[in-house]
């Protein structure tokens, strides 16, 4: 049972009331509800259908798209081989919401300022139907590799990461994106009933530094939002200093305003009064999601609109790209292509639709709408395309083939038992099996797993061993 700290539980029956109080106790009393959010370009009847082959089952979430509560299973959720080929994604249902609320086109040009470990850039893209400029900054070079290991697990051609202080973005990016979204780190008072542990820091000093630097990055948000762009701010806390604050004082000095949105669960109004502070009245449009009103976890959400252009700023002195992003028909990239094409029959008026990245002996490749003033200040743009070799020919990578995998009509190999399966996971040869030498796509009934190698020896994984797991359940 999670024990509330003092300084909670005062902060909670002073601010909210003695119901309320009671009313959070008990529910961080309770164990946690799960959710999952499946891959929309799956077909979800049949995905539905393989997870209860592992004793899962699962409900839809009304008005929430792709969004499902666990009944059964959660302890087995993250463990399936659709977990481990991004089919789906855990996430609470709280969390699916303000992606949602952002709503970017496959047109625009997005940011998502605070993006680990990207269950809502994940959820962005594809929204985004993995087209378009998505571009996500984290700070923490550990979270960073979380929100990376996220975008290739489903693919994610549409995305660039960023990894920057996100306060001081601003200076790279000015009047630049469509739509911002802000999931500010916080003090976590609506997710306490999943982590205990922040009974243990919590206290008033704490939350008045974390609503400062909340306030930075949500004005160096507005600073790089078009004029007539729109940011979402939200927080997975219930305090009023990082939240109502925040956009009141966004509110007083720049020029935004705030947009009535509709959540598509029970939420409350933005609090305008709070001990002897009045707020802008219009901070009542903001929305609350009181946690067990819908058995999942307390959150903030704001939508703001950007109506005049901010004051130019100094920008950082960030060094000339010489990163260059090609088109299929360039002379450094057209040969790599035409190799691909060759082996796996993967039509070049296909290959045609990106643009493609050289990276020493790697190549990578983003959707051809996807466009940034500084490729520099990225870590990476897109995922991983192929690997050229000592011969300089290309081979392609497991993510590309899992991407084009409706278009690859040679050189696959089907496998299908459940030794090969989980040998080709562990990054094993498969010896159970003849082919012809050279590279090959690896499917699984009706799964692309990625590529391999055939030889003497037999089939050779090339399963990224960053997406190893030896969690695998395999049914």
């Amino acid at each position: 049972m999670i024990e509330l700290s003092r300084n909670i539980s005062d902060y909670i029956l002073n601010t909210f009331g003695e119901d309320y109080y009671k009313q959070y106790v008990n529910y961080i009393a309770t164990n946690p509800n799960y959710f999952v959010r499946l891959n929309r370009y799956d077909n979800s009847e049949e995905l539905i259908s393989s997870l209860k082959n592992y004793g899962i089952k699962l409900q839809k979430i009304p008005f929430v798209p792709f969004g499902y509560k666990i009944l059964e299973g959660s302890d087995v959720i993250g463990k399936t081989l659709e977990f481990a080929l991004g089919k789906y994604y855990i996430q609470s249902l709280s969390s699916m919401i303000p992606a949602l609320i952002l709503s970017p086109k496959k047109e625009d040009v997005t940011l998502d300022l605070c993006a680990a470990p990207g269950s809502k850039s994940t959820q962005l893209s594809e929204i985004m139907e993995n087209k378009g400029t998505l571009c996500a900054n984290e700070i923490s070079i550990n979270r960073l590799k979380s929100l990376v290991h996220n975008f290739d697990k489903i693919n994610a051609v549409n995305a660039g990461t960023i990894q920057h202080k996100g306060e001081m973005l601003s200076k790279v990016f000015e009047n630049h994106f469509d739509k911002i979204l802000v999931d500010a780190p916080c003090s976590a008072l609506g997710i306490v009933q999943k982590k205990g542990e922040v009974s243990n820091w919590w206290n008033i000093n704490q939350v008045s530094k974390i609503a400062q630097m909340q306030l930075k990055l949500l004005i160096s948000a507005i600073k790089m939002t078009k004029v007539g762009g729109e940011i979402v701010y939200s927080t997975c806390t219930l305090t009023i200093e990082e939240n109502e604050f925040v956009i009141n004082k966004a509110l007083e000095k720049y020029p935004v305003e705030i947009l009535d949105i509709e959540l598509p669960v029970v939420s409350y109004p933005g609090i305008c009064e709070y001990e002897n502070f009045k707020l802008d009245k219009r901070v009542e449009k903001c929305r609350r999601i009181i946690p067990w009103e819908i058995n999942s976890e307390g959150f903030f959400i704001a939508k703001l609109k950007k109506v005049a252009k901010t004051e130019t700023t100094v920008k950082s002195n960030i060094k000339n790209s010489n990163i260059k992003l090609l088109n299929s028909k360039n002379n450094e990239i057209k040969n790599y292509i035409s190799h691909i094409n060759q082996r796996f029959g993967i039509p070049i008026e296909i290959l045609s639709n990106y643009k493609y990245l050289l990276k020493g002996k790697d190549i990578f490749f983003v959707n051809s709408k996807w466009s940034s003033t500084n490729l520099s200040v990225f870590v990476r743009i897109g995922i991983q395309f192929g690997n050229i070799d000592k011969r300089d020919f290309a081979h392609i990578h497991t993510q590309a083939a899992q991407h084009f995998s409706d278009y690859i009509s040679n050189n696959v190999i089907e496998i299908n038992n459940i030794a090969d399966l989980k040998t080709y996971f562990s990054g094993g040869i498969i010896k159970s099996l003849d082919c012809s030498k050279g590279q090959v796509v690896v499917k699984y009934k009706n799964y692309t797993l990625g590529a391999g190698v055939c030889s003497d020896s037999g089939i050779k994984s090339q399963f990224p061993r960053a997406l190893r797991t030896g969690n695998i359940i395999f049914t």
